[in-house]
């Protein structure tokens, strides 16, 4: 958490607080009271400084913050913490550098910056503390114990470590589709529905496609569903798939339970991100059936809040709100129709 020049660590004590849930598509903020009353709320742009740069995308979700601060009819001089948790900020300096960024284009006098599992751990954990694993577009994990140590993981893709969430899933149909059409590997209905996704003649069209620089390759994340209904259709090599991404999502959780020390002490863990808040029946019962042979004391919760309440929640936290906020916020995410 850092602070500007002459800022009370902590904020006014009688502003209101902004909360940011940032990821790869998107990018929702919220204003809410001290008392918990929910204000505004505003969505952009993802934050994505690995293309963009750190700086324009700093830009970016401060216009976000500011269209949040306009619909609540509450200027920046008012504002008393912003708490912004997002994806693609993934080390200890990545968050100290947003956070610094932020302070000095004067947003709040205090600024917490975090990623975004964190903020799903939140909005869902009961006790406020457990494991969140996040597959979305890609996948990461962090755990927090009851005295507040952290586990977590780099997340920043292969050269890490990391396999899974939504690009990977496309990329493996791709990769499945083309083999099972030229015999390098089996026979797969993935082959015809790639090619029918991309309505090209050939799964192998695709990959001529992104070479020649007509279709993204980012864009594979959108063949994720198609995975996932090729293989609730049957298809063997399409399974594989969803129960290799079934162990990592377990892997995940069940290690860093291990590393705080709650792998055999009953704790929750809440996942998130678009490809598990899908609850797609095949991909949640291997996951159930995985968290039972490696973490059996593990509570599994998807929570329908999204994490913006999460990110909302731990800016409360900060101001040393009363247990009173915290449920009149929650109460107002779970009542859409009290959003503003």
């Amino acid at each position: 958490m850092a602070t500007a020049d002459g800022g009370a660590d902590g904020g006014t004590g009688h502003g209101v607080l902004v909360a940011v849930d940032g990821g790869n598509s998107k990018t929702d903020v919220a204003v809410a009271g001290p008392g918990g009353a929910l204000l505004a709320t505003a969505r952009g742009d993802g934050f994505r400084p690995h293309t963009a740069g750190i700086g324009p995308a700093t830009d970016t979700l401060a216009a976000i913050v500011a269209a949040a601060l306009n619909r609540a009819g509450v200027s920046s001089a008012h504002v008393a913490h912003l708490a912004v948790y997002t994806a693609n900020v993934d080390l200890p300096g990545e968050e100290e550098r947003l956070e610094k960024l932020l302070l000095e284009r004067g947003l709040a006098p205090s600024v917490t910056v975090g990623n975004d599992t964190f903020a799903l751990l939140r909005s869902a954990a009961t006790a406020g503390w457990g494991v969140a694993v996040v597959c979305g577009a890609g996948i990461n994990c962090a755990g927090v114990a009851p005295d507040g140590r952290t586990a977590r993981f780099p997340s920043l893709g292969h050269h890490t470590g990391d396999w899974g969430g939504g690009g990977e899933l496309g990329r493996a149909a791709l990769w499945h589709g083309i083999r099972g059409e030229d015999g390098r590997g089996p026979r797969t209905a993935l082959s015809a529905a790639v090619a029918a996704h991309y309505r090209v003649d050939h799964a192998l069209d695709v990959g001529l496609g992104i070479h020649r620089g007509e279709f993204e390759e980012g864009g594979l994340t959108a063949l994720a569903p198609v995975l996932l209904d090729t293989a609730e259709a049957g298809d063997a090599v399409a399974r594989q798939v969803v129960a290799r991404l079934a162990e990592e999502i377990a892997i995940l959780g069940s290690v860093a339970l291990r590393r705080l020390g709650l792998l055999d002490t009953p704790s929750e863990v809440v996942l998130g991100g678009g490809v598990l808040a899908a609850r797609r029946p095949l991909l949640m019962d291997a996951v159930a059936d995985r968290y039972a042979a490696l973490a059996p004391r593990a509570a599994l919760l998807v929570p329908k809040e999204p994490p913006l309440l999460g990110a909302a929640l731990l800016a409360l936290d900060h101001l040393g709100a009363p247990p009173t906020a915290h449920a009149a916020l929650r109460a107002t995410f779970r009542n859409p129709l009290r959003r503003r």
